[in-house]
Protein backbone atom coordinates (compact mmCIF):
# COMPACT_ATOMS: atom_id res chain seq x y z
CA UNK A 1 0.00 0.00 0.00
CA UNK A 2 2.70 2.32 0.75
CA UNK A 3 4.32 1.71 -2.63
CA UNK A 4 1.34 2.31 -3.78
CA UNK A 5 1.23 5.65 -2.51
CA UNK A 6 4.79 6.37 -3.22
CA UNK A 7 3.90 5.47 -6.45
CA UNK A 8 0.87 7.81 -6.93
CA UNK A 9 2.55 11.16 -5.73
CA UNK A 10 5.63 10.24 -8.42
CA UNK A 11 6.27 13.31 -10.13
CA UNK A 12 5.81 12.62 -14.22
CA UNK A 13 7.77 14.85 -16.66
CA UNK A 14 5.95 15.78 -18.98
CA UNK A 15 7.14 15.44 -23.03
CA UNK A 16 9.53 17.78 -24.56
CA UNK A 17 6.89 18.14 -27.29
CA UNK A 18 2.82 17.78 -27.07
CA UNK A 19 0.56 14.97 -29.19
CA UNK A 20 -0.61 15.40 -32.25
CA UNK A 21 -4.05 15.04 -30.81
CA UNK A 22 -3.28 18.13 -28.64
CA UNK A 23 -2.14 21.76 -30.56
CA UNK A 24 1.60 22.53 -30.31
CA UNK A 25 2.51 25.74 -28.47
CA UNK A 26 3.24 28.44 -30.32
CA UNK A 27 6.90 28.99 -28.71
CA UNK A 28 7.49 25.66 -29.59
CA UNK A 29 6.23 26.16 -33.07
CA UNK A 30 7.88 29.15 -33.57
CA UNK A 31 11.45 27.50 -32.26
CA UNK A 32 10.75 24.61 -34.97
CA UNK A 33 9.58 27.15 -38.01
CA UNK A 34 13.23 29.22 -37.45
CA UNK A 35 15.27 25.80 -37.76
CA UNK A 36 13.41 25.10 -40.50
CA UNK A 37 14.22 28.95 -41.99
CA UNK A 38 17.88 28.20 -40.95
CA UNK A 39 18.19 25.10 -43.11
CA UNK A 40 16.22 26.00 -45.71
CA UNK A 41 17.91 29.83 -46.06
CA UNK A 42 21.63 28.69 -45.93
CA UNK A 43 20.80 25.79 -49.05
CA UNK A 44 18.64 28.87 -51.39
CA UNK A 45 21.77 31.01 -50.62
CA UNK A 46 24.10 28.30 -51.76
CA UNK A 47 22.14 27.87 -54.91
CA UNK A 48 22.87 31.43 -56.39
CA UNK A 49 25.99 32.45 -54.39
CA UNK A 50 28.37 30.60 -56.99
CA UNK A 51 27.11 32.66 -59.45
CA UNK A 52 28.11 35.90 -59.48
CA UNK A 53 31.73 34.84 -57.95
CA UNK A 54 32.33 31.89 -60.82
CA UNK A 55 34.88 34.05 -62.72
CA UNK A 56 37.05 34.50 -59.43
CA UNK A 57 36.89 30.69 -58.96
CA UNK A 58 37.82 29.96 -62.56
CA UNK A 59 41.00 32.37 -62.10
CA UNK A 60 41.90 31.57 -58.84
CA UNK A 61 42.15 27.51 -59.19
CA UNK A 62 43.60 28.35 -62.75
CA UNK A 63 40.52 26.35 -64.86
CA UNK A 64 38.79 27.12 -68.01
CA UNK A 65 35.31 28.35 -68.15
CA UNK A 66 34.24 25.28 -69.67
CA UNK A 67 35.49 23.74 -66.50
CA UNK A 68 34.22 26.05 -63.83
CA UNK A 69 30.93 25.90 -65.32
CA UNK A 70 30.81 22.51 -63.93
CA UNK A 71 30.67 24.05 -60.24
CA UNK A 72 26.92 25.01 -61.23
CA UNK A 73 26.12 22.35 -63.74
CA UNK A 74 27.31 19.27 -60.74
CA UNK A 75 25.12 21.16 -57.87
CA UNK A 76 22.03 21.41 -60.44
CA UNK A 77 22.22 17.56 -60.84
CA UNK A 78 23.02 16.65 -58.08
CA UNK A 79 19.95 18.73 -56.46
CA UNK A 80 17.64 18.02 -59.17
CA UNK A 81 18.37 13.98 -58.37
CA UNK A 82 18.29 14.11 -54.77
CA UNK A 83 15.32 16.55 -53.93
CA UNK A 84 12.71 14.11 -55.09
CA UNK A 85 14.58 10.55 -53.82
CA UNK A 86 15.16 12.05 -50.62
CA UNK A 87 11.80 13.42 -50.14
CA UNK A 88 10.19 10.62 -50.30
CA UNK A 89 12.59 8.56 -48.25
CA UNK A 90 11.47 11.34 -45.43
CA UNK A 91 7.64 10.01 -45.92
CA UNK A 92 8.34 6.92 -45.22
CA UNK A 93 11.54 6.97 -43.04
CA UNK A 94 11.11 10.26 -41.05
CA UNK A 95 11.03 13.85 -41.71
CA UNK A 96 12.89 14.53 -39.00
CA UNK A 97 16.35 11.76 -38.91
CA UNK A 98 16.04 12.41 -42.89
CA UNK A 99 16.61 16.58 -41.94
CA UNK A 100 19.03 16.18 -39.79
CA UNK A 101 20.92 13.29 -42.21
CA UNK A 102 20.74 15.83 -45.38
CA UNK A 103 22.03 18.84 -43.22
CA UNK A 104 25.39 16.84 -41.86
CA UNK A 105 25.46 15.82 -45.48
CA UNK A 106 25.15 19.46 -46.42
CA UNK A 107 27.38 20.31 -43.60
CA UNK A 108 30.51 17.97 -45.40
CA UNK A 109 30.44 19.47 -48.82
CA UNK A 110 30.15 22.77 -47.67
CA UNK A 111 33.45 21.76 -45.58
CA UNK A 112 34.69 19.98 -48.22
CA UNK A 113 34.63 23.13 -50.66
CA UNK A 114 36.05 25.58 -48.19
CA UNK A 115 39.48 23.44 -48.15
CA UNK A 116 39.18 22.27 -51.67
CA UNK A 117 42.39 22.13 -53.43
CA UNK A 118 41.33 22.50 -57.08
CA UNK A 119 38.40 22.64 -59.10
CA UNK A 120 37.45 18.67 -59.19
CA UNK A 121 37.40 18.81 -55.79
CA UNK A 122 34.89 21.44 -55.52
CA UNK A 123 32.97 19.96 -58.10
CA UNK A 124 32.55 16.73 -56.31
CA UNK A 125 31.83 18.99 -53.10
CA UNK A 126 29.17 20.97 -54.90
CA UNK A 127 27.42 17.41 -56.08
CA UNK A 128 27.41 16.64 -52.43
CA UNK A 129 25.72 19.95 -51.57
CA UNK A 130 23.17 19.50 -54.13
CA UNK A 131 21.88 16.93 -51.47
CA UNK A 132 20.25 19.67 -49.31
CA UNK A 133 17.65 19.98 -51.73
CA UNK A 134 15.69 18.28 -50.29
CA UNK A 135 15.50 20.61 -47.01
CA UNK A 136 12.42 22.32 -49.05
CA UNK A 137 9.94 19.49 -49.24
CA UNK A 138 10.81 17.72 -45.92
CA UNK A 139 10.23 21.11 -44.44
CA UNK A 140 7.36 21.37 -46.11
CA UNK A 141 5.79 18.12 -44.70
CA UNK A 142 7.19 19.32 -41.07
CA UNK A 143 5.18 21.88 -41.19
CA UNK A 144 2.16 20.19 -42.43
CA UNK A 145 2.94 17.25 -39.65
CA UNK A 146 3.23 19.94 -36.27
CA UNK A 147 1.67 23.11 -36.87
CA UNK A 148 -1.97 23.70 -36.65
CA UNK A 149 -3.83 23.48 -39.34
CA UNK A 150 -4.70 26.93 -39.16
CA UNK A 151 -1.58 27.88 -39.28
CA UNK A 152 -0.04 25.77 -42.12
CA UNK A 153 -1.07 27.89 -44.88
CA UNK A 154 0.89 31.11 -43.02
CA UNK A 155 3.84 29.01 -42.21
CA UNK A 156 4.58 27.51 -45.63
CA UNK A 157 4.54 31.00 -46.97
CA UNK A 158 6.63 32.25 -43.91
CA UNK A 159 8.87 29.85 -45.45
CA UNK A 160 8.76 30.45 -48.94
CA UNK A 161 9.18 33.41 -48.66
CA UNK A 162 12.88 32.62 -46.79
CA UNK A 163 13.49 30.57 -49.09
CA UNK A 164 12.92 32.98 -52.19
CA UNK A 165 15.11 35.91 -50.51
CA UNK A 166 17.77 33.29 -49.84
CA UNK A 167 18.72 33.19 -53.41
CA UNK A 168 18.72 37.24 -53.40
CA UNK A 169 21.05 37.05 -50.25
CA UNK A 170 23.28 34.44 -52.28
CA UNK A 171 23.23 37.27 -55.14
CA UNK A 172 23.64 40.74 -53.20
CA UNK A 173 26.47 39.14 -50.44
CA UNK A 174 28.60 37.42 -53.13
CA UNK A 175 30.16 40.26 -54.07
CA UNK A 176 31.51 41.82 -50.62
CA UNK A 177 32.17 38.07 -49.08
CA UNK A 178 34.82 37.62 -52.22
CA UNK A 179 35.80 41.31 -52.23
CA UNK A 180 36.71 41.89 -48.25
CA UNK A 181 37.75 38.12 -47.65
CA UNK A 182 37.82 35.42 -50.57
CA UNK A 183 35.78 32.68 -52.27
CA UNK A 184 36.48 30.02 -50.23
CA UNK A 185 34.92 32.14 -47.26
CA UNK A 186 31.28 31.90 -49.79
CA UNK A 187 31.18 28.27 -47.99
CA UNK A 188 32.96 29.12 -44.57
CA UNK A 189 30.09 30.87 -43.70
CA UNK A 190 27.39 28.16 -44.66
CA UNK A 191 29.47 25.67 -42.15
CA UNK A 192 28.82 27.42 -39.62
CA UNK A 193 25.06 27.64 -40.11
CA UNK A 194 24.42 24.62 -41.16
CA UNK A 195 26.17 23.06 -38.32
CA UNK A 196 24.13 25.06 -35.49
CA UNK A 197 21.02 24.22 -37.78
CA UNK A 198 21.51 20.69 -37.59
CA UNK A 199 22.23 20.63 -34.12
CA UNK A 200 18.95 22.37 -33.41
CA UNK A 201 17.10 20.37 -35.55
CA UNK A 202 18.50 17.06 -33.67
CA UNK A 203 17.61 18.58 -30.10
CA UNK A 204 14.16 20.89 -30.94
CA UNK A 205 12.45 19.27 -34.02
CA UNK A 206 9.91 16.28 -33.52
CA UNK A 207 10.00 13.13 -35.69
CA UNK A 208 6.81 12.79 -38.06
CA UNK A 209 3.43 11.25 -36.52
CA UNK A 210 2.48 10.57 -39.92
CA UNK A 211 4.39 7.43 -41.98
CA UNK A 212 3.66 6.67 -45.46
CA UNK A 213 3.84 2.91 -45.95
CA UNK A 214 5.99 0.58 -48.24
CA UNK A 215 9.46 1.28 -49.28
CA UNK A 216 11.66 2.91 -51.63
CA UNK A 217 11.25 2.03 -55.04
CA UNK A 218 15.38 1.69 -55.84
CA UNK A 219 14.77 0.93 -59.19
CA UNK A 220 12.11 4.07 -60.13
CA UNK A 221 14.92 6.52 -58.06
CA UNK A 222 17.65 4.96 -60.53
CA UNK A 223 15.20 5.52 -63.55
CA UNK A 224 14.34 8.81 -62.39
CA UNK A 225 18.12 10.15 -61.90
CA UNK A 226 18.72 8.79 -65.51
CA UNK A 227 16.61 10.71 -67.57
CA UNK A 228 16.89 13.53 -65.13
CA UNK A 229 20.71 13.83 -65.88
CA UNK A 230 19.87 12.63 -69.38
CA UNK A 231 17.93 15.56 -70.19
CA UNK A 232 20.02 18.27 -67.94
CA UNK A 233 23.10 17.49 -68.74
CA UNK A 234 22.68 18.63 -72.66
CA UNK A 235 20.27 21.30 -71.68
CA UNK A 236 23.26 22.91 -69.35
CA UNK A 237 26.09 22.35 -71.90
CA UNK A 238 24.31 21.92 -75.41
CA UNK A 239 25.66 25.44 -75.89
CA UNK A 240 29.17 24.29 -75.78
CA UNK A 241 29.00 21.02 -76.99
CA UNK A 242 26.82 21.93 -80.33
CA UNK A 243 22.80 21.65 -80.41
CA UNK A 244 23.08 19.39 -83.18
CA UNK A 245 26.06 17.08 -81.69
CA UNK A 246 25.92 13.37 -81.28
CA UNK A 247 26.29 13.28 -77.45
CA UNK A 248 23.50 15.85 -76.87
CA UNK A 249 21.13 14.18 -79.44
CA UNK A 250 21.94 10.68 -77.53
CA UNK A 251 21.04 12.18 -74.13
CA UNK A 252 18.22 14.16 -75.18
CA UNK A 253 17.18 10.23 -77.30
CA UNK A 254 18.06 8.51 -73.58
CA UNK A 255 15.68 10.88 -71.81
CA UNK A 256 13.09 9.90 -74.10
CA UNK A 257 13.60 6.11 -73.48
CA UNK A 258 14.30 6.46 -69.41
CA UNK A 259 11.38 8.68 -69.00
CA UNK A 260 8.86 6.17 -70.75
CA UNK A 261 10.51 3.12 -68.49
CA UNK A 262 10.56 4.91 -65.48
CA UNK A 263 6.55 5.69 -66.04
CA UNK A 264 5.71 2.13 -66.84
CA UNK A 265 7.83 0.99 -63.67
CA UNK A 266 6.33 3.78 -61.19
CA UNK A 267 2.54 2.50 -62.76
CA UNK A 268 3.42 -1.31 -62.13
CA UNK A 269 5.26 -0.51 -58.50
CA UNK A 270 3.30 -1.26 -55.25
CA UNK A 271 5.08 1.80 -53.90
CA UNK A 272 6.24 3.96 -56.04
CA UNK A 273 8.67 6.70 -55.74
CA UNK A 274 6.64 9.23 -57.01
CA UNK A 275 2.74 8.48 -56.83
CA UNK A 276 1.65 8.86 -60.78
CA UNK A 277 -1.96 8.93 -59.42
CA UNK A 278 -0.81 11.97 -57.37
CA UNK A 279 0.65 13.85 -60.48
CA UNK A 280 -2.42 13.76 -62.09
CA UNK A 281 -4.90 15.63 -59.47
CA UNK A 282 -4.96 19.01 -60.85
CA UNK A 283 -3.98 20.85 -58.49
CA UNK A 284 -0.63 19.47 -58.89
CA UNK A 285 -0.24 19.27 -62.20
CA UNK A 286 -1.14 22.73 -63.07
CA UNK A 287 1.01 23.55 -60.08
CA UNK A 288 3.73 21.36 -61.65
CA UNK A 289 3.47 22.97 -65.54
CA UNK A 290 3.43 26.96 -63.81
CA UNK A 291 6.37 25.32 -61.80
CA UNK A 292 8.34 24.57 -64.52
CA UNK A 293 7.48 27.52 -66.85
CA UNK A 294 8.24 29.82 -63.70
CA UNK A 295 11.75 27.99 -63.21
CA UNK A 296 12.61 28.83 -66.41
CA UNK A 297 11.81 32.56 -65.98
CA UNK A 298 13.09 33.11 -62.51
CA UNK A 299 16.78 31.40 -62.85
CA UNK A 300 17.04 32.76 -65.82
CA UNK A 301 16.67 36.48 -64.44
CA UNK A 302 19.29 35.54 -61.96
CA UNK A 303 21.50 34.30 -64.23
CA UNK A 304 21.24 37.20 -66.86
CA UNK A 305 21.00 39.93 -65.26
CA UNK A 306 23.99 40.26 -63.09
CA UNK A 307 26.03 39.30 -66.52
CA UNK A 308 23.91 41.86 -68.44
CA UNK A 309 24.67 44.68 -65.31
CA UNK A 310 29.03 43.59 -65.31
CA UNK A 311 29.08 43.88 -68.98
CA UNK A 312 31.67 46.82 -69.81
CA UNK A 313 30.17 49.93 -71.54
CA UNK A 314 32.82 49.31 -74.27
CA UNK A 315 29.77 46.77 -75.85
CA UNK A 316 27.76 49.27 -76.52
CA UNK A 317 25.46 48.41 -73.50
CA UNK A 318 25.76 47.72 -69.92
CA UNK A 319 27.11 49.33 -66.95
CA UNK A 320 30.60 47.90 -66.19
CA UNK A 321 29.43 47.18 -62.95
CA UNK A 322 31.28 45.47 -59.73
CA UNK A 323 30.08 42.05 -58.50
CA UNK A 324 29.26 44.30 -55.91
CA UNK A 325 27.53 46.83 -57.29
CA UNK A 326 25.49 44.64 -59.41
CA UNK A 327 24.30 42.81 -56.50
CA UNK A 328 23.44 46.17 -54.70
CA UNK A 329 20.93 46.08 -57.83
CA UNK A 330 19.22 42.72 -57.09
CA UNK A 331 18.45 44.54 -53.44
CA UNK A 332 15.19 45.66 -54.96
CA UNK A 333 14.42 41.92 -55.69
CA UNK A 334 15.68 40.54 -52.66
CA UNK A 335 13.64 42.71 -50.55
CA UNK A 336 10.60 42.61 -52.29
CA UNK A 337 10.71 38.79 -52.44
CA UNK A 338 10.94 38.58 -48.98
CA UNK A 339 8.04 41.26 -48.50
CA UNK A 340 5.94 39.80 -50.85
CA UNK A 341 6.23 36.09 -49.32
CA UNK A 342 5.19 37.10 -45.96
CA UNK A 343 2.59 39.51 -47.48
CA UNK A 344 0.83 36.43 -49.19
CA UNK A 345 0.54 34.32 -46.35
CA UNK A 346 -1.90 37.22 -44.80
CA UNK A 347 -3.54 37.26 -48.11
CA UNK A 348 -4.54 33.90 -48.73
CA UNK A 349 -7.30 33.43 -46.62
CA UNK A 350 -9.16 36.15 -48.56
CA UNK A 351 -7.17 36.05 -51.77
CA UNK A 352 -7.11 31.90 -52.58
CA UNK A 353 -3.35 30.70 -53.62
CA UNK A 354 -4.60 30.25 -57.65
CA UNK A 355 -4.62 33.88 -57.97
CA UNK A 356 -1.76 34.63 -56.04
CA UNK A 357 0.34 32.45 -58.60
CA UNK A 358 -1.21 34.05 -61.19
CA UNK A 359 -0.75 37.53 -59.66
CA UNK A 360 3.33 36.07 -59.09
CA UNK A 361 3.68 35.10 -62.70
CA UNK A 362 2.17 38.03 -64.09
CA UNK A 363 4.30 40.33 -62.05
CA UNK A 364 7.64 38.81 -63.24
CA UNK A 365 6.43 38.36 -66.61
CA UNK A 366 5.68 42.50 -66.49
CA UNK A 367 9.80 43.22 -65.02
CA UNK A 368 11.16 40.85 -67.93
CA UNK A 369 8.91 43.14 -70.15
CA UNK A 370 10.48 46.13 -68.68
CA UNK A 371 14.25 44.29 -68.75
CA UNK A 372 13.50 44.08 -72.67
CA UNK A 373 12.17 47.30 -73.60
CA UNK A 374 14.14 49.91 -71.28
CA UNK A 375 17.85 49.23 -69.76
CA UNK A 376 19.76 51.87 -70.18
CA UNK A 377 19.33 53.16 -67.10
CA UNK A 378 20.60 51.94 -63.22
CA UNK A 379 17.27 52.99 -62.31
CA UNK A 380 15.30 50.73 -65.07
CA UNK A 381 17.23 47.88 -63.74
CA UNK A 382 16.73 48.22 -60.22
CA UNK A 383 13.03 48.82 -61.03
CA UNK A 384 12.38 45.75 -62.64
CA UNK A 385 14.56 43.90 -60.10
CA UNK A 386 11.88 45.12 -57.17
CA UNK A 387 8.93 44.03 -59.98
CA UNK A 388 10.45 40.55 -60.48
CA UNK A 389 11.18 39.99 -56.81
CA UNK A 390 7.85 41.00 -55.64
CA UNK A 391 6.43 38.14 -58.39
CA UNK A 392 9.05 35.31 -57.24
CA UNK A 393 7.89 36.19 -53.78
CA UNK A 394 4.04 35.66 -54.45
CA UNK A 395 4.77 32.58 -56.59
CA UNK A 396 6.96 30.39 -54.50
CA UNK A 397 4.61 30.51 -51.04
CA UNK A 398 1.75 30.05 -53.36
CA UNK A 399 3.07 27.12 -55.87
CA UNK A 400 3.83 25.35 -52.22
CA UNK A 401 0.52 25.96 -50.43
CA UNK A 402 -1.46 24.33 -53.73
CA UNK A 403 0.88 21.25 -53.52
CA UNK A 404 0.42 21.13 -49.61
CA UNK A 405 -3.12 21.61 -49.90
CA UNK A 406 -3.70 18.48 -52.80
CA UNK A 407 -2.15 15.79 -51.30
CA UNK A 408 -2.08 13.31 -48.42
CA UNK A 409 -0.24 14.11 -45.85
CA UNK A 410 2.37 11.05 -46.50
CA UNK A 411 3.09 12.20 -49.64
CA UNK A 412 3.87 15.91 -49.20
CA UNK A 413 7.50 15.18 -49.03
CA UNK A 414 7.44 13.41 -52.64
CA UNK A 415 5.07 15.92 -54.05
CA UNK A 416 6.78 19.13 -52.87
CA UNK A 417 10.17 17.50 -53.69
CA UNK A 418 8.63 17.18 -57.28
CA UNK A 419 7.43 20.48 -57.90
CA UNK A 420 10.84 21.62 -56.31
CA UNK A 421 12.55 19.71 -58.80
CA UNK A 422 10.90 21.09 -62.01
CA UNK A 423 11.75 24.46 -60.84
CA UNK A 424 15.23 23.29 -61.63
CA UNK A 425 14.18 21.73 -64.27
CA UNK A 426 13.14 24.64 -65.98
CA UNK A 427 15.88 27.02 -64.95
CA UNK A 428 18.02 24.94 -66.84
CA UNK A 429 15.65 25.15 -69.82
CA UNK A 430 15.94 28.88 -69.53
CA UNK A 431 19.36 29.34 -68.54
CA UNK A 432 20.19 27.87 -71.96
CA UNK A 433 18.62 30.42 -74.08
CA UNK A 434 21.57 31.08 -76.35
CA UNK A 435 22.95 34.87 -77.18
CA UNK A 436 24.50 35.47 -80.10
CA UNK A 437 27.94 36.61 -79.19
CA UNK A 438 30.19 39.40 -80.49
CA UNK A 439 33.82 38.81 -81.39
CA UNK A 440 35.07 39.87 -77.90
CA UNK A 441 32.39 37.12 -76.53
CA UNK A 442 30.33 38.99 -75.19
CA UNK A 443 26.58 38.94 -76.19
CA UNK A 444 25.01 41.81 -78.57
CA UNK A 445 22.23 43.77 -76.66
CA UNK A 446 19.89 42.16 -78.73
CA UNK A 447 20.28 38.61 -77.14
CA UNK A 448 19.08 40.12 -74.45
CA UNK A 449 16.06 41.80 -75.53
CA UNK A 450 15.74 38.59 -77.39
CA UNK A 451 16.26 36.31 -74.30
CA UNK A 452 13.88 38.55 -72.01
CA UNK A 453 11.27 38.86 -74.02
CA UNK A 454 11.43 35.01 -74.53
CA UNK A 455 11.03 34.98 -70.91
CA UNK A 456 8.11 36.88 -70.48
CA UNK A 457 6.43 34.30 -72.60
CA UNK A 458 7.40 31.86 -70.72
CA UNK A 459 6.27 33.49 -67.41
CA UNK A 460 2.97 34.32 -68.88
CA UNK A 461 2.74 30.71 -69.83
CA UNK A 462 2.95 29.81 -66.07
CA UNK A 463 0.17 32.68 -65.73
CA UNK A 464 -1.67 30.64 -68.13
CA UNK A 465 -1.24 26.95 -66.10
CA UNK A 466 -1.97 28.49 -62.87
CA UNK A 467 -5.46 29.81 -64.18
CA UNK A 468 -6.37 25.99 -64.53
CA UNK A 469 -5.69 25.17 -60.92
CA UNK A 470 -8.66 24.51 -59.11
CA UNK A 471 -9.35 27.78 -56.58
CA UNK A 472 -8.74 26.71 -52.75
CA UNK A 473 -8.98 29.21 -49.85
CA UNK A 474 -6.58 28.12 -47.17
CA UNK A 475 -8.94 27.79 -44.06
CA UNK A 476 -8.00 28.98 -41.03
CA UNK A 477 -9.39 27.27 -37.69
CA UNK A 478 -10.07 29.25 -34.23
CA UNK A 479 -7.75 28.02 -31.51
CA UNK A 480 -9.77 26.50 -28.84
CA UNK A 481 -10.06 28.34 -25.53
CA UNK A 482 -9.61 25.78 -22.57
CA UNK A 483 -10.24 25.77 -19.27
CA UNK A 484 -7.41 25.84 -16.23
CA UNK A 485 -9.42 22.57 -15.50
CA UNK A 486 -9.23 21.25 -19.20
CA UNK A 487 -5.68 22.12 -19.98
CA UNK A 488 -4.56 20.61 -16.88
Amino acid sequence: MRETRDLSRAVVKPPPFPRRDNPMPSKFTRLIFAVLASGAGVFSMLQSLIAPALPTIQHAMHTSQSTATWVMTAYLLSASVCTPIIGRVGDLAGKKRTLVAVLLTVLAGCLLAALAPDVGVLIIARIIQGAGGAVFPLSFGIIRDQFEPGRVSGSISNLSAVIAAGGGVGIVAAGPIVAGLDYRWLFWFPVVIVAVTALLALRYVPESPRRAKGRVSWSGAVLLSGWLVALLLPVSSGSRWGWSSAAVIALFAAAVVLFALWLFAESQSRSPLIDLRIMRVRSVWTTNAAALLFGAGMSSVWSFLPGFVQTPRSAGYGFGASVTTSGLLMLPMLIAMFVAGVVSGRLEPKVDARRLLISGAVSAAVACAILALWHTQQWQIAVAAGVFGLGVGLAFSSMANLIVGGVPAEQTGAATGMNANLRSVGGAIGTAITSHLQPSGLPYDSSYIHSFSALTLLLLGAALAAALAPARKAVRTPQLQLTPAAAE
